[in-house]
């Protein structure tokens, strides 16, 4: 029995539908992405799972007595005391639960020990990382049987990223989550549903698989919307023709046209893609910056207290470079940022900034925005154009580049989602020229398409980039090195660079060296890489030779490799079919298991073939 379905469940607001005639079937111990645009209706989704929002068409069961709770997008306004009282209050609010007070109390200390929280800790002085962690320890302490998580990556630093990561990975119940972090997404779903113009699509798989699919769909569809204009323009030039297109023999046929036109008038519009373009200024200077023994901490008690924020601190960045900052939240990253700009002075050492610098400052707190204007006023300053690469372009036409329409670029900011607001600092940002790019956290509230977007603009920029942000997968797709805040002992944090993006650091990073990352996959590779190093130090020097049994063994692998390659390859043939999807549930997960488990064969024979290799 599923643990939850929808039955032809509609709603919708104002504009079209959110949701429209939706089926869907979740069962126990599922773990879902949700995806969508910004505004597609994916938080709305939840509100009608929770029973927060009915549906204005359609049913939603639950299965008995199933209980189904949610970790918010923002930590409330109102949060505020103990970690014991707030995470007790969770059990408060499961409907028909006669618990005594000593299974209460048994119930929230379990959790909290789980989830490595101190019970007599405040609330309201704990980091967003750690205010997440007690929104998620209230939502389990009612053992749900489905979590629902909406952006639970959002403003976390990349320590309270992985340590989530860790704990969903270890948790024994089903869960869907919402969320424009790809690498969060390929570590945790086994299935993705997607919520595209009131539908929603299951996929049935996981996040790389339905990249695939989803390119192989669009292609397959544009190419059959073609063929169905190419065949209406003809009948249309047909019905033109003049009075024999009307003889009763060709009733048939006339029709045929309206049925077409009906057809084509109920095809669903092409949701548009975000077209920002970055205007690049003049060429600046090879050197574009140097800093020496930089030193800076806040005076003020008032603005920030505790150890010395830079210490020592140098670097040299040349045109070209894209820089990532990586750090926990709290640590000094926008202060580097500020330090590095001028904005703010260091104690001691000094900056030497290049020559003919144009900058463009993407603020994270989104100060540079007036809630009281609407779009078209704040990206245009007053003015109907915009001087992009030397063109004049209306204000608004250059909005819809962002997919703002005429009616939505004069809505005021104050009313509009984060996603939105984004993208206005984008269009903001990208409207004058610019050869230094600074971006403090881009990615929050980003939908997936616009963000790739970002990257590959960011990437074919022949400038210089700065930015803050602690989305792994954007990191490895853009920087070219990183400056990275790294705990120390005694509880300060210093700035070393690395080259390359995240994974590049986390390989280069020294084994030894204190880290406040808790994600247990890290740690037991760490410890695996030591043992290994530890064993080879204490082998012979001499390298041995393979045995008898060895080199068979790696005379066979070619073979069964190129084999696993050819079934995989006919797996993936088969799950691209649309018809493979109509086959009920378990004949669908019985092959995606089989898939599993060849991919798995396949990466330990590509592993064996290397030790064996190694050792010739």
């Amino acid at each position: 029995m599923p643990l939850l379905s929808l039955d032809s469940v509609s709603i919708r607001y104002q504009g079209p539908p959110l949701l429209e005639d939706v089926d869907c079937i979740i069962e126990a111990k599922q773990r879902i992405g949700l995806l969508g645009r910004n505004g597609a209706g994916k938080s709305t989704l939840f509100r009608l799972l929770t029973g927060q929002t009915h549906p204005d068409h359609g049913n939603i069961a639950v299965a008995g007595d199933a209980q189904i709770a949610l970790l918010p997008q923002a930590v409330p306004d109102e949060f505020e005391g103990s970690v014991q009282a707030i995470v007790a209050s969770g059990i408060q609010e499961l409907p028909g639960q006669n618990l005594d007070d000593w299974e209460k109390d048994h119930l929230v200390e379990k959790i909290l020990s789980r989830m490595e929280l101190e019970p007599g800790a405040e609330v309201h002085s704990m980091s967003a990382g750690m205010k997440r962690r007690v929104l998620l320890a209230r939502a389990l302490v009612q053992s749900p049987d489905l979590l629902l998580l909406d952006e639970p990556t959002n403003h976390l630093d990349i320590e309270a990223i992985t340590w989530l990561e860790d704990f969903l990975a270890r948790y024994d119940q089903g869960f869907i989550f919402i969320t424009h972090d790809r690498k969060f997404l390929r570590k945790l779903a086994d299935r993705i549903l997607e919520i595209d113009r009131g539908r929603l699509f299951d996929w049935s798989c996981n996040y790389d698989t339905f990249l695939k699919r989803k390119e192989e769909q669009i292609a397959a569809q544009e190419k059959q919307d073609k063929l169905f204009d190419k065949k209406l323009a003809e009948e249309e030039v047909w019905i033109r023709q003049g009075i024999k297109a009307r003889r009763t023999r060709n009733e048939g046929r006339v029709r045929a046209l309206k049925e077409l036109r009906r057809i084509r008038s109920e095809r669903p519009n092409k949701t548009g893609t975000s077209n920002l373009q970055i205007q690049e200024g003049a060429r600046s200077g090879n050197l574009v910056l140097r800093a020496e023994q930089l030193h800076f901490h806040f005076e003020s008690e008032t603005e920030r207290g505790g150890p010395e924020i830079l210490g020592g601190f140098g670097c040299t960045i040349m045109r070209g470079d894209k820089i990532g900052i990586i750090g926990p939240n709290g640590v000094g990253k926008t202060t580097l940022l500020r330090v590095l700009l001028g904005k703010l002075e260091p104690k001691r050492g000094k900056i030497k900034l290049g020559a003919n610098l144009e900058l463009a400052y993407f603020d994270q707190l989104r100060g540079q925005l007036d809630p009281e204007k609407t779009i078209e006023e704040e990206v245009a300053d007053g003015y109907q154009t915009i001087q992009i690469n030397g063109n004049s372009k209306h204000v608004l036409g250059y909005l819809q580049d962002f997919l703002f329409s005429p009616e939505r670029a004069r809505t005021k900011i104050r009313f509009l989602s984060g996603g939105e607001t984004n993208r206005i600092l984008l269009a903001k940002l990208f409207a004058k020229p610019a050869n230094v790019i600074v971006l403090d956290e881009p990615t929050n509230d980003l939908d997936a398409e616009t963000l790739e977007l970002l990257e590959a603009r960011l990437v074919d920029f022949q400038g210089t980039v700065l930015t803050v942000s602690h989305d792994r997968e954007f990191l490895n797709n853009i920087a070219t090195s990183c400056f990275v805040f790294e705990p120390q002992q005694d509880g300060s944090a210093q700035v070393r660079e690395y080259v390359g993006g995240y994974d590049d650091w986390l390989r280069q990073r020294p084994q030894s060296s204190p880290t406040r990352s808790t994600n247990q996959g890290e740690k037991n590779a760490q410890a695996k890489q030591k043992l290994n190093n530890d064993s080879i130090q204490g082998m012979d020097k001499k390298p041995r030779k393979l045995t008898f049994k060895e080199t068979k063994e790696l005379d066979e692998l070619p073979g069964k490799i190129e084999s696993h390659e050819v079934s995989i390859a006919q797996v993936h043939q088969e799950m691209a079919d649309p018809e493979f999807y109509k086959q009920d549930a378990s004949s669908i997960a019985t092959k995606q298991e089989a898939l599993k488990q060849l991919e798995a064969e396949l990466a330990e024979f590509y592993t064996r073939w290397e030790e064996l290799e190694s050792l010739q």
